[in-house]
Formats: structure tokens, C-alpha cells, sequence
């Protein structure tokens, strides 16, 4: 049986509000039980009324007033225009729940999910998830329980974990769901004593409406219930993994309950996809990194693609570019998982019958989530939206369940494990089930269609006929009208010998077009029963009193219509919710096809190698790939090797030698072998990194009153505080907002706690004095960009050309700053006078901090142990081959060590 429309009360903290009964004294008593439903007491508030969202199913404020009667949500005082008002339920808002003034741009409701399952990639990435955050108190602070469900995708995402006093876990993952309203508890930001957490995540989503309710609503026995009641049997098993982990249950409790307030909907029993997602599964890439890299957004122009999303987004639903967007900041960290997305993305390139036969079937189909999501929530009123709404996605349904035998056959001969594995689910009978029930009902040659209008007729004649005898008369009816309005639309024409012909928009309904010379014909000249008459370019667009008439018929014979059919669509749904299940299996199945058919169609676009995965980050001959898609000749490649026993890499070289996109260059190209991406470069091997973090913006933050150099400290503070071992870090030019030494100083410090924790690191400076560095710890590799200096005839001097090239040790280059200056045509005066006193500073400052021979010959030493232990443990050559590389490595030593040892000391004047 389907579960009843009504909600449970949400007391209000100043008791029951007036006109509403009083909330049943179970729903008012807190809860005890649990570490998470711990009593609280409530905080006067004011707050913004909830509004339905324009052409809901609850658009009458005084039915549904009426309706949720019993849905008392915590109530302060608010101003209202009307007496109406005064008995509209309304909700806790932050920063209004401790009687903040409201923000500018604060939204005052949530709306509701679209109808339509055809959304386009824009809206595919519009915000439409909605999170609850919960945080321990006492002992247990700093556990984060997280709730999260997408209202175009009917799942449940439970997450809970540790986190320390930055909240750096919550705010990145908060920044990967982009979410739409954040839900916490009153007790958190109480004004004055707000909770740390509640502080920064108001701070990082200025943009994101925030809404509070009372704390004994995170109710963790009450999360469990409905986890019971909803889940679907193929993901039960996540009730082992949550019975103990209070905090993300009493995050879905409060979640779900103000779900099912603001959709005016609940979800059907045993209809959800609920399941838990532990902060180890998947690496971690902070909002400033993904900024930083241009993951996702353009930093100069937010609306072009030139990002890595842009460069291997080429999927063909929006599921696919949804879990590639997901998959971009939050890439894989196992590597057994990646390999197989490698493998599948391998098949695909070699066989191109499977490649464009796959490619062909999954741009059919629709969007299978938000489908899923509409079906399985059962509305508390039925209104003609409601049954309109049902009637179309039982025609998706029909349509995306006619696209599996096709998807099946394309899969059939696959080999590699994943691509089985994906075949195997769509073997499901469960399939062929609901279809057979749905053509037992809905007409064959009904289908989804493009067009308002042809849309509208499929819905009309949905069912089949002799099912419903009312059902047929009213489409008799129906079909009667629209004849009718195409007869007194061609009278007309004939009447007044223009060429009339009949229009339909889902605004207007049916009116009359007529192309003609504009010029020729004004709007004056047209006959006087012709109205609301509207001109664009050469076409009329107008209607008459008869037509509006006729239009209105039009709409109550639909209006019956769909109210019949929606009665015989209930009972069929109802009849198919018990395998509905299996569609979840398909729409994974969708997306993830549609996300590897895009990595696989972004190879053939360009030179791509499978990357592999060891203890080494080793590229041979990599490039930028979003600078390969802006330029029209390929970027210069690069080298990069960098492993445990040369873990820093410190880059110098002159301005716009190409140091930054080459940080760049490597985080995204790790990024891209971490989701299961083919990468830009001749030969790749990468250590997995379980977070990536890059220091790269130099501007100052008007917002925090945060100055530069303030800026680069705060960054750089939460890199130190968060990095490991596993790490992946960029610094692009640290201690540049202050002065020489103090920059120095702080660069030499931060580069040593690097070194110690032996996360790989690429830091490009223009100190050259960090360079030094090298003396003391073996394991830091200087690293430079080459330039070369030309002569520019025209003007008689020298000028820089950048090779873009990198090579070791540090740049040779000197006082490459004065020379830009002289080339953005800063007066020669100003220059000459700049490279005096220049020349005199470094005279007194700059001293020989070269290594002694001892120091080289230890290096030597050092070197040849790192290579052997690397051969050891990744090498995967033959006897042979292993026998001659490892001769050449005993020839190098042989060659480096003595050159080594005979280095007399230099020194630099």
C-alpha cells in the first residue's frame, strides 16, 4: 500500500501558532535516544514564509493551507499582506532564525523538482540537491554527520567522518555537491555563540539558502525508520553500515522530513537508492584547488568550456555529465577500479563498431534519474499537474525501457570485466516485466516526441482504447474541438484570402500564424476580429474572441482527459513499483557507459596514452590539455619525474616562461588518470594521490579583508595542516606579498615540513636563494624553463624568446624581471636607474651558497640508490632488458661520480 500523504508536526519553538491544531503530543516531545538526538532548547526566530514554486501542484494558498494542517514547522513572527498569509505554513530560515536581518539575494523557498525528464546540460548542472549537516557536541566534536538528496535523482547520500577544527572535509565536500539549500540545527548558530562550522560554511556558500530547524528533529532512530521504510531491497545492506553511525541518521531524518514538506509529496515505500559514502573512497581537491585548475569554471570567462570538464565532456545525457562533473573533483583513489574504467575506455577505442553503436543508443536515451526521482514520489493532492506529470514520465519510462534490448545488444560481445558486468545487470526480467504491464495499458506507437504539441497528444492518447469508456468519449471530445478549430481557422483564411495556418504553444494553446511582407501589411490592415495581435520579423502571430473560446473548451476536455487517464495510470504504477527497482541499475549503467564513451571520444581527438599507476609520478612528453584545446598548434611537452627519493621539485625561471601552466599541466593530468581517463603525454605513470592542493592565486580578498600576501599565508596554512604523504602539492611563488627576506624565509620553511612529510611537491619561485636548499636535503631536485635571447633588428636589442622547455638545475638567467619591465615599455630612464641599483643590492646581499664536492658526491650516491629501488619495486622488464638498464645506471654512476668528486668550490661574484 502506498504510504498516507500526511506529515508529521514540526513544533513551533513559541508553541502551537494560531489557526493551526495543536501538534500530538508525540511529535512534540524531543527525543533521547542516541548520541545525535540530544534534547535542545529552542531560540526565538523570525522567518520567511515557504512559498510553492510557480505551477506546482499546491498553487492555492487556501487549499493548501488546508492540507497542511498538520505540518506545524517552527513559526516566528512575520509581517503579512493579507490575513490569508497569517496561517501559511512558514520555516525556520538562517541567518533569520536568530533574528538576523534577511541577506541580500536570499531566496525564501525551495522549488520544487521540474516535471520534465529532458532537461538540457545546462539545467543538468543547475543546483538541485539539498544537505543536512549535523556536528557532535562535547566529546564528540568534530564528527560530521551528512545527508544529502538530489531532487532530480531519487537517491540518498550518507556520509560521516572525523574532521579537525578547518572543516576542510565538509566544505570540500559541501563544494562538490553544489547544493541548492543547506539544513542545519538551530543550536549552531545561535546568535553570538554560533558554532565554528556554522560560520564557515555561511562564509564559503554566500549563495546557498540555509535553513535551520529544531535539533531534536536530527533524530537518529527516526533516520533508521525511514531508512528502513524507503530503501530498496538491492541496497538494504547500508543499514549495516549506518546502525551505528548516529550522526548521518539524524541528518536524513531531519532531510526527509523537510523534503517531503517542501515537494508536498512523499516518497513511495521501498523506492529510494540509499547508501553510504565513507570521505576515504575518493581523493580530495579543495574548492580554491578546483578554481585554481579550471576544472569546472573558466576563470576569465565562466561561460566557455575551456576547462578539463569542457575538454572531456562529450557525453550524450545528462547523467553522464553529471557523474563526470562528480567524478572531476572527487576522483578515484582505488586503483583496481580505475584500471577497469581503463580497460572498458581501451575496448571502446579498439572497436569502433562497439564505440559508435554504443555511442548511437545512449544518446536516446532520456534523463533517467530525474525520471526516477518523479516516479517514485507519490503527490499529497491531485491537482492536473500532478496527473499531467505522471502521464508523461509513464511515456519516458515506456520509451527509456524500450532502449534496453538495443543497449543489450550492443554490450553482447563486450570482453572486458566492467563492460560484463554492466551487460549482466540488463539481463534483469525485471525489465521486460514492467514493460509488458505498461504496453497492456499505454498504446505501442506511444512515445516521447519533441514539441509541445505533439507531446500533448501523446499524452491525450496514451491509454488504449476500450479501457475506459469515459476516457474514450472525452478524447472523441477532444479530437471533435481541435477539428473544429482547424476548420475556423481555414474559413478565416479563405474569408479574408490570407495564408492562415494553425500554431500551438503550451502558453497560448492554439492561435493563428501568418507569414507575409511585414512591410507590406501592417497590423493596422489586418481584420478587426483578429487580436492580441504580436510581429516578429515576417510573421503575425495573433487569435480572436472565438478561437479563445474554443481553447478554453479545449483545455477542460484535456483537463477531463488527463484526469481519467492519470486514475488508470495510479493503478498501474502501483501495479509496477515492486520492480520500478531495477531502473536504478540502469540509470548507473546509463551514465557510466556515457562518461567512459566521452573519455574514450576525447582520445581520438588527440594523442592520448593509458596511463599506469605506481609509486612514481613519471611523464614523458606531457602537455596542457585545455591549453591544447584553446591553441591551434599542439603546447610544448614536458618531462616530469618526481618519486620518494626526489619528492620537491623547485621550478625557476623567468616571468611567463610557462612555470605556472606547467603545475597546472601536472595536477590535471592527475586528475584525468584518477577517474579513468586516457592522459596528454607519450608515457605516463602516477602515484595515487589522495588529495591535491595548490597555492596559485596571488590576488587579495576584499570580501575577508584579506591582502595578498594574508591570502597566500591562509592557503598555505591549510595546506600544511591537511597534507600527507599522499599528497599532491603546487605552489606556484609563495612570499611574494613581503619582503625579500621574510619571503625567503618562509618559502625555505615551508619547503623543509614538505620535505618531511614526503608529499610530492612542484614549487616554482623566483628566490633564487631557495635554490639552495639542495645543499642540505637530497631529496629536492632544481628544476628551470630556458629561455633564449635574440636579436630584435628593429628596435637594436636583445630580446627574450621562451622555449617552454624544462630543464634541470636552476636558471641561469639574471635580472629577467628589469627585462620584462623594458618590454611593457617602461621609460629607459626608469629601467637604467632599476638595474643600477640593482646591481648594487646583489653585490651585498647575494653570497655562494654552491654545494662543496662531498655534497655532489652524495648526491651521486643518493641518486643511483633511489633508481635501483624504484627498478625493484616497479620494474616489469624482461631478464634481459633489466640486465642492460641496470649496466647503463652502473656506466652513469661510473661517469657522474668522478665528475662529481673533482668539482672544485665556486663561487659567485
Amino acid at each position: 500500500m502506498l504510504r498516507q500523504a500526511a506529515s508529521s508536526a514540526w513544533s513551533s519553538p513559541r508553541g502551537t501558532p494560531r489557526g493551526h491544531p495543536s501538534a500530538p503530543a508525540s511529535a512534540s516531545r524531543p527525543s533521547t535516544e542516541g548520541a545525535a538526538a540530544d534534547r535542545s532548547s529552542s531560540s526565538s526566530s523570525s522567518s520567511s514564509p515557504v512559498r510553492p514554486a510557480p505551477g506546482s501542484s499546491f498553487g492555492n494558498k487556501r487549499s493548501y493551507a488546508k492540507h497542511t494542517v498538520a505540518s506545524n514547522f517552527p513559526i516566528g513572527t512575520t509581517s503579512s499582506s493579507s490575513a490569508r498569509d497569517a496561517n501559511y505554513p512558514q520555516i525556520f530560515r538562517t541567518p533569520l532564525s536568530a533574528g538576523n536581518p534577511q541577506r541580500s539575494g536570499y531566496k525564501s523557498w525551495t522549488p520544487q523538482v521540474g516535471y520534465s525528464a529532458t532537461s538540457s546540460a545546462v539545467s543538468a548542472h543547475a543546483p538541485s540537491v539539498i544537505v543536512a549537516v549535523v556536528e557532535g557536541r562535547g566529546l564528540a566534536r568534530g564528527e560530521i554527520g551528512m545527508a544529502s538528496i538530489d531532487l532530480k535523482s531519487p537517491q540518498i547520500v550518507l556520509s560521516q567522518f572525523a574532521d579537525n577544527t578547518t572543516y576542510a572535509k565538509v566544505i570540500t565536500k559541501l563544494k562538490v555537491l553544489s547544493p541548492l539549500e543547506i539544513i542545519m540545527s538551530n543550536t549552531a548558530c545561535v546568535v553570538g555563540n554560533s558554532t565554528k562550522l556554522f560560520t564557515l560554511v555561511t562564509e564559503n556558500f554566500k549563495n546557498v539558502n540555509f535553513t535551520t530547524v529544531q535539533r531534536k528533529y536530527f533524530n537518529e532512530t527516526k533516520g533508521l525508520e525511514y531508512i528502513e521504510q524507503l530503501c530498496i531491497a538491492e541496497f538494504s545492506s547500508v543499514l549495516m553500515e549506518v546502525q551505528s553511525r548516529y550522526y548521518c541518521l539524524a541528518a536524513a531524518a531531519a532531510l526527509l522530513k523537510y523534503v517531503e514538506f517542501i515537494q508536498n509529496s512523499v516518497y513511495a515505500p521501498k523506492s529510494l537508492k540509499i547508501y553510504f559514502q565513507g570521505s576515504e573512497q575518493t581523493a580530495m581537491i579543495d574548492s580554491s584547488s578546483a578554481q585554481n585548475l579550471e576544472l569546472l569554471i573558466n576563470n576569465q570567462d565562466y561561460r566557455n568550456n575551456h576547462t578539463l570538464f569542457g575538454v572531456l565532456n562529450y557525453t550524450k545525457t545528462a547523467g553522464g555529465s553529471r557523474r563526470l562533473r562528480s567524478n572531476i573533483l572527487e576522483p578515484l583513489v582505488d586503483v583496481e577500479t580505475i584500471n577497469m574504467r581503463l580497460d572498458c575506455v581501451q575496448e571502446l577505442l579498439q572497436d569502433e563498431e562497439l564505440f559508435f553503436g554504443l555511442q548511437s543508443v545512449i544518446s536516446r536515451f532520456l534523463d533517467t534519474e530525474q525520471l526516477l526521482s518523479v516516479l517514485v514520489q507519490i503527490p499529497k493532492q491531485d491537482t492536473v499537474n500532478a496527473a499531467e506529470s505522471k502521464i508523461t514520465n509513464l511515456i519516458y519510462l515506456k520509451h527509456t525501457l524500450e532502449l534496453v534490448d538495443p543497449l543489450k545488444g550492443t554490450l553482447k560481445n563486450c570482453s572486458t570485466p566492467l563492460l560484463r558486468a554492466y551487460y549482466g545487470s540488463l539481463e534483469d526480467k525485471r525489465f521486460g516485466l514492467i514493460l509488458e504491464k505498461i504496453k497492456t495499458v499505454i498504446n505501442d506507437d506511444a512515445r516521447y516526441m519533441k514539441g509541445c504539441l505533439n507531446m500533448r497528444t501523446q499524452k491525450c492518447y496514451a491509454v488504449r482504447s476500450n479501457i475506459s469508456e469515459f476516457l474514450d468519449i472525452a478524447r472523441r471530445t477532444y479530437t471533435e474541438i481541435v477539428d473544429d478549430i482547424a476548420g475556423m481557422i481555414s474559413q478565416l483564411s479563405e474569408k479574408y484570402s490570407l495564408p492562415l495556418r494553425t500554431s500551438f504553444s503550451s502558453s497560448r494553446g492554439f492561435f493563428i500564424q501568418m507569414t507575409t511582407d511585414c512591410a507590406a501589411l501592417s497590423s493596422d490592415q489586418l481584420p478587426p476580429e483578429f487580436i492580441k495581435i504580436s510581429k516578429v520579423k515576417n510573421s503575425y502571430s495573433f487569435t480572436s474572441a472565438d478561437l479563445i473560446k474554443m481553447n478554453e473548451r479545449c483545455q477542460e476536455s484535456l483537463r477531463e482527459i488527463y484526469h481519467m487517464t492519470y486514475m488508470i495510470v495510479c493503478k498501474l504504477l502501483s501495479e509496477i513499483y515492486e520492480y520500478i527497482h531495477c531502473l536504478y541499475k540502469l540509470s548507473d549503467t546509463v551514465s557510466m557507459l556515457d562518461m567512459l564513451l566521452s573519455f574514450a571520444h576525447a582520445c581520438t581527438l588527440s594523442d592520448y596514452v593509458r596511463p599506469e599507476f605506481t609509486d612514481t609520478l613519471a611523464i614523458k612528453q606531457g602537455w596542457h590539455p585545455i591549453l591544447e584545446k584553446i591553441s591551434a598548434e599542439k603546447p610544448v611537452a614536458n618531462n616530469t619525474y618526481i618519486t620518494e627519493g626526489s619528492n620537491v621539485l623547485i621550478i625557476t625561471g623567468p616571468n611567463m616562461s610557462g612555470k605556472s601552466t606547467y603545475l597546472k599541466q601536472i595536477a590535471l593530468c592527475q586528475i584525468m588518470a584518477q577517474i579513468g581517463s586516457y592522459v596528454p603525454a607519450e608515457y605516463a605513470s602516477f602515484r595515487i594521490a589522495e588529495q591535491i592542493f595548490t597555492r596559485i592565486s596571488t590576488d587579495d580578498d576584499i570580501e575577508t579583508n584579506s591582502s595578498t600576501f594574508m591570502k597566500e599565508m591562509k592557503e598555505i596554512a591549510y595546506i600544511l595542516h591537511n597534507a600527507n604523504d599522499k599528497s599532491l602539492i603546487l605552489i606556484d611563488e609563495l612570499g611574494r606579498g613581503t619582503n625579500t627576506e621574510e619571503g625567503i624565509g618562509i618559502s625555505y620553511a615551508v619547503c623543509e615540513h614538505l620535505l618531511s612529510i614526503k608529499a610530492f611537491t612542484l614549487f616554482t619561485t623566483h628566490f633564487l636563494e631557495l635554490c639552495s636548499i639542495d645543499a642540505l636535503y637530497l631529496n629536492v631536485e632544481n628544476m628551470h624553463f630556458e629561455v633564449q635571447h635574440v636579436k630584435n633588428t628593429s628596435r637594436n636589442k636583445d630580446a627574450i624568446l621562451y622555449t617552454y622547455k624544462l630543464s634541470r638545475g636552476l636558471t641561469e638567467e639574471k635580472n629577467y624581471g628589469l627585462k620584462a619591465a623594458e618590454a611593457s615599455s617602461l621609460p629607459p630612464s626608469i629601467v637604467l636607474d632599476a638595474r643600477e641599483i640593482t646591481t648594487q643590492i646583489t653585490r651585498q646581499i647575494l653570497q655562494s651558497q654552491r654545494s662543496s664536492p662531498e655534497m655532489d658526491r652524495w648526491r651521486v650516491v643518493y641518486h643511483l640508490a633511489t633508481r635501483l629501488v624504484q627498478a625493484a619495486r616497479n620494474s616489469q622488464l624482461e631478464p634481459d632488458k633489466l640486465r642492460t638498464y641496470l649496466s647503463n645506471l652502473k656506466k652513469k654512476y661510473e661517469d657522474d661520480f668522478p665528475r662529481a668528486a673533482d668539482l672544485p668550490e665556486r663561487t659567485e661574484e
